[in-house]
This record gives structure tokens, sequence and C-alpha cells, in this order.
């Protein structure tokens, strides 16, 4: 039951991401329709249900932002876990500042990276250039279909099409 599934909105547009627990209570009280199972089905006393992989809601959400909220947890997500100056995912990570708050660097998107404890203390108070130090690459901000991306295994290649990353 640590499967994920995948919630589509009515009109197909990918919402959010939920247990298998809660996928099958929505399905209980029949507002959402099972659009792929897993190959694995779950038993109750009285049930058997297949295990959804994607479902779909029976009535629209207004949902129509994508954006994804600015945390340490999603900057560490967006940058896999992975010092963007060295590359290591070995060593205790931070969030660091390309142009530091003290010179007048933001807190957004486009100026957090994540950086080994090594690396942060290297650079100090300064840009990556004064420093002598590349980024692996540049920081994006990230909509929510890139952090449902990182969900695509061998057994949720199904959920592709949902996703925007090939054709039916």
């Amino acid at each position: 039951m640590n499967e994920v599934v995948l919630v589509l909105n009515k009109n197909y547009t990918p919402l959010s991401i939920c247990t298998v627990r809660r996928a099958i209570c929505l399905l209980v009280m029949d507002k959402v329709e099972v659009l792929i199972n897993y190959q694995r089905t779950i038993r109750s006393p009285s049930v058997e249900l297949p295990v959804p992989s994607v479902v779909k809601l029976k009535n629209y959400v207004r949902f129509n932002r994508l954006n994804v909220a600015l945390t340490r947890k999603n900057i560490l997500t967006r940058d896999k876990y992975t010092c963007q100056y060295c590359g290591t995912k070995r060593a205790p990570l931070t969030v660091d500042h390309i142009l530091p708050r003290e010179r007048g660097g933001a807190d957004n998107w486009e100026n957090l990276v994540t950086a080994c404890s090594h690396c942060n203390s290297k650079k100090g108070n300064r840009t990556p250039e004064e420093a002598g130090m590349h980024l692996l690459k540049a920081p994006i901000r990230p909509t929510r279909i890139h952090f449902f991306q990182q969900f695509i295994h061998e057994d949720r290649q199904d959920w592709k099409p949902f996703l925007f990353m090939e054709s039916l």
C-alpha cells in the first residue's frame, strides 16, 4: 500500500499525487473514476479491488496554479539532492543563495540552489564567479508537472501521457 496514485482533474490535467489508501477512499465515496490500475489487488474480508494507479475526479476542481511552494525540501527535490557546485550527493546538503542576501539576493527559485556544506562555506558571501565556482545547471522555477515526473518509474510508465512526456 505504499504506492502513489496520480490524481487528475475532470479535464485530465494533473492535480496531485496521493496514497493508494486515499484513492480508494475517494473511489468508495464515488468522487473519482479509475483510469489505470496497477497489476495488484487489495483485499478486505468482503471486497477485492484492483489498486488504482491513475484516477480522475468526477467533478471539476478550480485549481489553475501549477506553482510549487518555495521550501527547502522542494529546492532539494528540484536539484535531485545534488550539490549544484561539485555534484556530490553524500555530504550534508544546505540551500545556498547564488547572490548572497547581504548583497540584495532574494529568496526565489532562480537565486537558491542545493549546495554541500563544503561548497557553501567555500563560496561564502561571494557570487559563484567571484569564488571561481560554476553551477552544474541554472536554477529554474519548477512547475507541478516537474515534480510529478519524478515519480515515473518502471511500474508507472502509464503516467507519462498524463504528464506530457509522450503521446498515447
